[in-house]
């Protein structure tokens, strides 16, 4: 790993518009953990990192837990490592209950936002 393809903490924070305390927490939880160290122990990140905390980043306005988060993260690494088919069938069906979750709680918010939507034309009629 070089320079050239890592990137500190405060570079990942400004790519993914997360804060220092969040990346900080998502390592401590081992959610997200920095791919390396430099000699004076700063975080170092990598692309895959970036993508791992876009990802979550996506999650969270579905209410997604750190837990559910880690579970989906295992169930991607899981199929990365190319599992023999009876466990890749087992990580797909995995997958396909958070597809139907992001589904569903999408739809919620897209109801949300309808009503929201109607409360502004309600407020800007007055």
């Amino acid at each position: 790993m070089t320079d050239a393809d890592t990137m500190h903490i405060g570079e990942l924070a400004e790519k993914t518009g997360l804060s220092l305390r969040t990346l900080r927490h998502y390592d401590e939880v081992g959610l997200v953990s920095a791919s390396g160290r430099t000699e004076g122990g700063f975080r170092l990140y990598t692309q895959a990192d970036h993508d791992r905390l876009i990802l979550i980043r996506r999650m969270k306005p579905l209410g997604f837990s750190l837990e559910e988060m880690a579970d989906l993260l295992s169930i991607i690494d899981a199929l990365a490592a190319k599992p023999d088919t009876e466990a890749a069938a087992d990580l797909h069906r995995r997958l396909d209950v958070f597809v139907a979750e992001a589904a569903e709680r999408r739809e919620k918010l897209r109801s949300q936002l309808a009503m929201a939507d109607e409360f502004l034309e309600l407020l800007r009629a007055q």
